[in-house]
């Protein structure tokens, strides 16, 4: 089968690969009909991880049902599913608390799972034509058959629930106002999930002006940091008070001022300024132990540095970490299906799969409108 498979910095190419096979009484395999890259596919194309070439990348995946293990009871061949970026398997202590981004079955020795991931276990990814999917019947979400809301559907795999995830995080409730920082596909999700949710005001914070127009479109108040500090920009248009949460949806890659100089703690650094005493803040942003390619020694060892004494003259509290997926991913696809979200708006590009090397060049470039490419084997 045809995948996209990690050769080097900057260059992924579509090559053949062997079929996946059932290896477990509880396996599937799933025909991908709909597979997106994502921003974390990037710091792996980008050599920012110990990714090594021949990895199949892909955890945002969804498709068709083609085989079925005989340990397998509530799925079926021919149901159209999607899965969770988590690998999960249901029953350790994490999953059956609701912590399935924190599987402490499917990839021993570390708490956690993804499909086409570093360290995240022994998971091809889903950018090819076909994936094997483990614990079918806990990690397989069956959606209605056919191929409406099929742009929608395949966002329930990571986006829309992290971006719920971080509004989760920081407690959004009705009326509140929140600043999202970052207005690529998560941060844009973030701030959907936060209307979704009643909050009164959100600002997107970004500098480039596609996704700021993007948040504006969807009723955010956009917020450029190359023309003035967002802090201050933010406590104008709040009565000098500050947002009452924030979320962190850029991560350890964040940029500052003008020159766009990474800078991997000033996300952080500008939520505890952003939000007013006693806020809140969720941190669905990617941050890792060990980045080789970070601007500094500290960073480099995941070491950052944040003003935890202002947070705590603040009286903040933060959330942090990946999304559970299968927390959320049944009530948003029910929200899908009546109408009541379209968290596809955020899709800027359909392509083949033969194209993934030009689109994540692009993507990772941020050119051409780049914003969220969903690939179709």
């Amino acid at each position: 089968m045809k995948a996209v498979v990690y050769k080097e910095p900057f260059k992924v190419a579509v090559e053949e690969v062997p079929d996946p096979q059932l290896q477990h009484p509880n396996d599937v395999i799933v025909r991908i009909t709909s597979t997106a890259i994502c921003g974390s596919d990037l710091h792996m194309y980008e050599g920012r991880t110990a990714a090594e070439p021949g990895i199949v990348f892909g955890h945002e995946n969804m498709g068709i049902v083609e085989q079925v293990g005989d340990g397998v009871v509530s799925i079926n061949a021919g149901d159209r599913v999607v899965m969770p970026f988590n690998v999960a398997c249901g029953f350790c202590k994490n999953c059956v608390a609701g912590y399935t981004g924190f599987c402490l079955t499917v990839n021993p020795g570390f708490a956690g799972g993804a499909y086409g991931y570093v360290a995240m276990g022994p998971y091809p990814g889903g950018q090819a034509e076909r994936l094997r999917v483990p614990f079918a019947d806990f990690n397989c979400l069956k959606l209605p058959s056919g191929n409406e809301h099929e742009l929608d559907f395949v966002l329930l795999a990571d986006i829309f629930p992290t971006g719920y995830h971080g509004c989760e995080l920081a407690q959004v409730s009705p009326g509140e106002s929140v600043a999202v920082y970052g207005a690529g596909p998560v941060g844009l999700m973030a701030a959907y999930s936060a209307l979704l949710r009643g909050a009164s005001k959100v600002f997107v914070v970004d500098r480039i002006p596609e996704r700021l127009q993007k948040a504006e479109e969807i009723g955010a108040i956009p917020i450029d940091f190359t023309e003035r500090n967002p802090v201050e920009q933010i406590n104008d248009q709040t009565g000098g008070e500050g947002a009452d949460k924030g979320v962190d949806a850029v991560g350890y890659q964040a940029q500052a001022g003008r020159e766009s100089r990474e800078e991997p703690a000033v996300v952080l650094n500008s939520l505890i300024d952003t939000v007013r005493a006693t806020g809140a803040h969720g941190v669905p942003g990617l941050y890792v132990p060990a980045d080789p390619g970070a601007p500094d020694e500290n960073a480099k060892r995941g070491m950052l540095l944040v003003s935890i004494g202002r947070m705590f003259e603040r009286g903040h509290r933060m959330g942090t970490g990946q999304c559970n997926v299968k927390r959320y991913n049944r009530q948003l696809r029910d929200l899908i299906i009546e109408g009541r979200a379209t968290p596809s708006f955020v899709v800027s590009h359909e392509l083949p799969l033969d194209q993934a090397p030009m689109a994540y060049e692009k993507f990772d470039k941020r050119v051409d409108g780049y914003t969220k490419v969903v690939l179709h084997p």
